[in-house]
């Protein structure tokens, strides 16, 4: 079952019998254990038997999870949501480890014994403030949203559609919604990529990096590295990641 979230800034995954190579990446990142504990090495650290961490972007870190499922969530670090998680942390702190369900429920102030991941994505939301946003944001959001896939947009693109210079619009958008309106673009193309492939796996890679706004797969390559540390062959023939909220 796939299903597709309609913010872009929360990308779920949910993994089986998961190893992976140390790596880094862009976004937040939250891994809980649906079931069974794992091994994680974070920062040069290993933390053995744990039901889960939180790390900060550009933490080096490998997950052993031989048994089990686990569910990884990436959080686009500009957005209201990450700006929020940042705030989570204790001075020169870039993880949190959570020895127990009982440690993850407290720290995200879900509901006790309970590990459904949507139940923590509803309590990351809810701490973000109600925002009435800026008529020209909005309209900027739904044209993301529709064409996304065109490879020609620029900053005057937007610009020109709310009447706005680039400067004052890239202002009222990053103090509405947390993120630059390049970020909010990549990852709204991430999002929709990786849907793709998940959902269609007789589709090219190369195919789905055209139809959802990169140049090439190679740039495809490059974004899902630098946000994910992991490239799109994982998740499109790693049979292990199996779903996306």
């Amino acid at each position: 079952m796939i299903k597709q979230n309609n913010n872009p800034f929360i990308l779920a995954l949910k993994a089986r019998n998961l190893t992976v190579e140390i790596h880094h990446h862009s976004a937040y990142q939250l891994v809980l254990s649906n079931d069974t504990p794992f091994n994680s090495t974070i920062s040069g650290i290993l933390h053995e038997r744990i039901h889960g961490f939180l790390i900060k972007p550009h933490v080096t870190h490998f997950c052993v999870a031989e048994t089990g499922t686990l569910n990884v969530l990436n959080i686009e670090p500009y957005s209201n949501i990450g700006l929020e998680l940042a705030g989570r942390f204790k001075a020169n702190q870039d993880h949190v480890v959570f020895d127990s369900p009982s440690e993850t429920n407290s720290f995200f102030q879900t509901p006790k014994d309970s590990l459904d991941i949507n139940l923590v994505i509803d309590a990351l939301l809810s701490k973000l403030p109600s925002v009435n946003y800026d008529e020209r944001v909005t309209k900027i959001v739904e044209y993301i949203k529709t064409n996304y896939f065109e490879q020609n947009i620029t900053p005057k693109t937007f610009a020109d559609l709310v009447f706005l210079s680039p400067s004052r619009l890239a202002s009222i958008f990053k103090e509405q919604t947390g993120s630059s309106l390049s970020k909010y673009l990549l990852w709204t193309r991430l999002r929709q990529a990786i849907y793709l492939a998940l959902s269609d796996k007789e589709r090219s890679l190369t195919d789905i990096a055209y139809d959802t706004g990169f140049y090439d797969l190679p740039q495809f390559n490059k974004y899902m590295y630098e946000m994910f540390g992991m490239p799109p062959k994982a998740l499109k023939y790693n049979s292990d990641l199996i779903e996306i909220y």
